[in-house]
């Protein structure tokens, strides 16, 4: 049967009932996010690290999963089949090949490689497609170079790679199976042998060929029904003349009853995945078994069966043997059976689970539970099982004895509370704390109490998470927070007992207590408290320790709730705390122009106190803003660049243009400026002001042509005056005098022909220039 915890098989008895010897294997359907991906889709191919999965689907997706079956990962790969993944040793790389000729190597983390398409389905990986085995390798240069290892002989199906040496399977044919496995050396560049399929009968896209490394120089090759384990050895000089180094030397080759599917080591033994075919006498066609999965000895002419289990996967009925794929997991004894609807991993079985076989049969020798320090004793209630955990606490095993309790006691609550007391007086109440109930069926309230308070003379961090994961109702809370009280006065400033209280006011829904220990604290959740129970309430009077705690998490929320805590309000409580005040109310203005305009004034004083940047941009956008209250506060302050700006605004044009040029000495801006007013008197203005000032009149000279002439400016200049790059400022008003004319004829020809009808329509004027 399956572990309990795990999502269960259709008869839950993966094994045969009837078997009386004790199974090899364990097993457990792969489920969690494997089971919503083949419910939609179907597995066709999974390769397996030693840090997660790889699993390729019908519908041409890769998901990546932990080892529980969660999707860590997802890549949509192509809109058909995946037909194989490979993973480097690192697990940071992954190559991948589909059905429409697509092979992709890349990065899992950075998706950087090598993206290549072929013009015909792509079988394998590492990289290959239908009529050519190509290797490629990456150069100094970080540029692909590619080697053709096979090419023209026929379609290569399956490969397998390990360490120096390349083994993979051709067909001659598609329904006749002509050809066999060869094998390539990387290191010497020579290919070392094809080793022949002795059955040609079964047709091999029916029958796939199996290849598995179990080592670095041993292949073990299935076919059909027959298994050839060769070994890759090195051929004595004397011998190689024109021959390659190394030879291959079929160890084992022997024929089995059933179909084969997958092939995995396990240790010198073979574990194979097999498919049954049998007939029926109540069906007209022969309909397809469970498949089987074998652990065999291999011996030089035959084998010898040691387990056989037949395994109830989903759809198994409509499944052929090339529907199914064996993966392993090399260091460790996981064998994954892979089926488009089911995923299922057999691992060796342990103490435990030769524990859990013992009882279930019955077997209560008293050697095994004296010889065994550690269990899962999955039984009812029985003298057997009070006597190990009597022997394990007798041996000084707390811990192991506190999880058997989880079984063995089961529901009788007196069983329990007596071994509480048990636990009590040898001083190990924190050994058994994890394993009591807390669900449906529980303990009295005082005996979670002398828990709590056993942690809580000794544990306050072990107590804190008791407090966590104990659900409240299991003790009275007022009696645990009176305890946590009577600490606290020892210990006043202690943040996890604080924290502890908190959580337990709240349980209690005591919002206001908690919420007060929260600020104290600064404790992250207590925003997630006030929203949670709708404390705004409570908060009003706590705005500022908010602010002072995180000021922007603290203005977003009294902005996103100004139902419930009005603007009023809170510019009330931050009266003596200006620089707060002035947060609150900018991100005011920032949401709305309109919403706090009665503090506009205000905010002028705010925004010269705590952020001129801003004020600028406040005084362009607030229409409310008293411009005298501003002009007032910008000219003690000699803000420039404000007061130039309230000046222009409230009509004192000539007053700015003479601040920009005497303040700021910035003859662009006092142009643009006048460019804005398109006043003659501001012209008049900043030409008398600027008439003794070379690099200003350089500045006019190369702006004022569209707007003032230059000839007044040119006349006004002294004699003898030296004027920076005065040649090129004469050229531009020249070229900008040209201009001028020629627009003016322009306009004048089609005024012209407007007036005799001889046009009908005007283009834009950037066109009627460039005609």
């Amino acid at each position: 049967s399956w572990d309990s915890g795990k999502q269960a098989v259709e008869s839950l008895d993966d094994l045969e009932e009837d078997s009386v010897e004790e199974p090899k294997l364990k097993y457990e359907r792969l489920a969690n996010g494997v089971t919503e991906i083949l419910q939609k889709d179907a597995a066709s191919c999974m390769t397996v690290h030693e840090k997660f999965l790889a699993l390729g689907t019908h519908f041409g997706k890769v998901f990546l999963l932990d080892i529980q079956g969660n999707v860590t990962q997802k890549f949509e790969i192509s809109p058909v089949r995946i037909n194989q993944i490979s993973l480097d040793e690192s697990g940071e790389h992954v190559g991948i090949c589909s059905e429409d000729g697509k092979v992709q190597v890349f990065g899992l983390y950075t998706r950087e490689g090598f993206h290549e398409n072929f013009d015909c389905p792509v079988k394998v990986s590492r990289f290959q497609y239908s009529f050519n085995l190509l290797l490629y390798e990456r150069n100094w240069l970080n540029r692909w170079k590619t080697s053709t290892l096979h090419e023209g002989e026929g379609t290569i199906t399956n490969i397998q790679w390990r360490a120096n040496l390349i083994a993979w399977r051709v067909i001659l044919n598609r329904r006749v199976d002509m050809s066999g496995v060869k094998i390539y050396d990387i290191s010497t560049k020579q290919r070392i042998t094809n080793v022949l399929r002795d059955n040609v009968s079964l047709r091999p896209d029916m029958y796939p060929c199996s290849l598995c490394w179990k080592d670095n120089s041993t292949l073990i090759i299935g076919w059909g029904s027959s298994v050839k384990i060769c070994a890759v050895k090195e051929r004595d000089h004397a011998e190689m003349r024109d021959l390659p180094s190394r030879y291959v030397e079929i160890v084992s080759a022997f024929e089995t009853e059933f179909f084969i599917s997958g092939l995995a080591p396990l240790a010198d033994q073979l574990v194979n995945l097999y498919f049954v075919k049998e007939n029926s006498d109540h069906m007209e066609e022969e309909f397809r078994a469970r498949p089987r999965l074998d652990i065999i000895q291999p011996l030089p002419e035959g084998f010898e069966e040691i387990s056989s289990d037949a395994l109830t996967v989903r759809n198994f009925q409509e499944n052929e043997c090339r529907d199914y794929r064996l993966e392993h997991s090399v260091g460790e004894s996981l064998f994954y059976i892979i089926s488009p609807k089911d995923i299922v991993v057999a691992k060796e079985r342990d103490q435990d689970d030769h524990i859990d076989w013992l009882l279930d049969k019955k077997k209560y020798e008293v050697s095994v539970f004296l010889r065994i320090q550690s269990s899962r004793l999955g039984m009812r209630i029985s003298k057997i099982g009070m006597a190990y955990i009597n022997h394990l606490v007798e041996k000084g095993d707390y811990d192991t004895a506190a999880r058997k309790c989880q079984k063995v006691l089961g529901k009788n609550m007196e069983l329990w509370e007596n071994e509480v007391y048990r636990f009590k007086t040898i001083g190990q109440l924190k050994a058994i704390s994890q394993y009591l109930p807390r669900g449906d069926l529980r303990l009295r309230p005082a005996i979670y109490e002398m828990i709590l308070n056993e942690f809580l003379k000794t544990d306050y961090e072990g107590f804190a998470t008791l407090i966590r994961e104990w659900p409240g109702e299991l003790y009275n809370n007022m009696t645990i927070v009176q305890a946590v009280a009577d600490h606290l006065k020892k210990d006043p400033t202690n943040s996890t007992l604080l924290t502890t209280l908190a959580e337990l006011y709240t349980y209690d829904q005591r919002y206001d207590r908690a919420l007060e220990i929260y600020l104290r604290l600064r404790h992250k959740d207590v925003y997630q408290l006030i929203h949670k129970h709708n404390l705004f309430s409570s908060i009003e009077d706590k705005i500022v320790l908010l602010m002072d705690f995180d000021k922007e998490k603290a203005v977003d929320m009294l902005l996103d709730n100004e139902d419930k805590i009005s603007t009023d309000r809170v510019v009330e409580e931050l009266r003596d705390r200006p620089e707060l005040l002035h947060i609150y109310l900018h991100k005011l203005f920032k949401r709305d122009h309109h919403k706090g305009r009665r503090y506009h004034e205000r905010q002028i004083g705010l925004y010269a106190e705590y952020d001129r940047p801003n004020l600028l941009p406040f005084l362009r956008d607030s229409i409310h803003c008293p411009l005298e209250k501003a002009l007032e506060i910008c000219q003690e302050r000699n803000f420039v660049e404000e007061t130039v700006f309230l000046l222009s605004r409230m009509g004192n044009c000539r007053r700015a243009l003479q601040m920009i040029m005497e303040e700021l000495e910035d003859v662009d801006k006092a142009i643009e400026f006048a460019k804005e007013q398109d006043d003659a008197e501001l012209w008049e203005d900043l030409i008398s002001y600027s008439i003794d000032k070379p690099p200003f009149i350089t500045g006019l000279l190369n702006n004022i042509g569209t707007h003032v002439d230059p000839i007044l400016l040119i006349h006004r200049i002294k004699e003898g005056m030296e004027i920076p790059n005065l040649r090129d400022s004469l050229v531009k008003i020249l070229h900008d005098y040209n201009l001028q004319i020629l627009l003016r004829e322009g306009c004048k020809k089609i005024l012209y022909n407007l007036a005799n009808g001889q046009i009908t329509s005007i283009l834009p004027l950037t066109q009627c220039t460039d005609q």
